[in-house]
């Protein structure tokens, strides 16, 4: 290595150590399900037990076909969804989020991966300002840490943007919402996927007779719950009841 290869990376090691900057920021670089992505300040750092599931392309409950439609809520660095893209070749994937500058990075992703006839970035508060569409996956890593809990993370988290971590008191937010929604924006026999991490007893505590199906990872990880679009209309009443301001 060069004097200079090496100075780099004493300060890599020196914003990490005394800065207790993530690796992910300082080089700009994550990877996940096998792929690369570039990341900034911007979005969370890929670490979601969800790229196990779009290296297995969702089997066995998603069959890949010509038409497939996959939505990626709160997309952040677009991780997701290209990662849903690059190991399911037929599928269309639409991602969205509410932070301009995350869909910046996603947007760098995207062209990276030169996706960009396949993956459609949105600038949407979950739903709401997407495109009329059915989708056979909604598929979603949101915010789901509690107000309690921001208090209690390691400091590396608090360089991540916490628009991507907190969802209230409960950190349920945001789930609720996509819940209560979610019914809609699936075809039959469409399936929705959604981590929610240590907050799955809060999840269980506000929806005590939904039979949520929790997803076992080889690799680890927990916390992500699989419905299906009939559930999500069996259950909409409670979800509804769960929105009301």
């Amino acid at each position: 290595m060069s004097h200079d290869e090496k100075q780099r990376v004493l300060d890599y090691l020196s914003r990490r150590v005394e800065e207790r900057m993530p690796a992910a920021y300082i080089t700009h670089e994550a990877w996940f399900a096998g792929l690369s992505f570039y990341v900034n300040e911007n979005v969370l750092v890929p670490r979601s037990p969800i790229a196990e599931l779009i290296e297995q392309g969702f089997q066995p409950w998603l069959q890949d076909h010509d038409e497939l439609r996959i939505l990626d809520l709160c997309t952040g660095s677009g991780c997701i969804g290209i990662a849903c893209a690059h190991y399911l070749p037929h599928a269309l994937v639409d991602a969205s989020d509410i932070s301009p500058s995350a869909l910046e990075v996603a947007q760098v992703n995207v062209d990276r991966y030169l996706l960009e006839e396949r993956v459609e970035l949105f600038r949407s508060d979950l739903f709401d300002d997407l495109p009329a569409a059915r989708y056979d996956l909604i598929v979603s890593n949101p915010p789901y840490v509690s107000s309690e809990e921001m208090q209690t993370l390691p400091d590396e988290y608090g360089h991540e943007p916490a628009l991507g971590l907190e969802a209230g008191s409960d950190g349920m937010d945001i789930v609720a919402r996509i819940l209560c929604e979610g019914a809609h924006w699936l075809r039959p026999g469409g399936i929705m996927i959604v981590e929610v991490g240590d907050s799955m007893g809060h999840l269980v505590a506000r929806y005590p007779r939904v039979p949520f199906l929790w997803l076992e990872f080889e690799r680890g990880g927990h916390g992500v719950f699989l419905l299906t679009a009939e559930q999500l209309q069996q259950y909409q009443p409670q979800f509804l009841e769960e929105c009301q301001p």
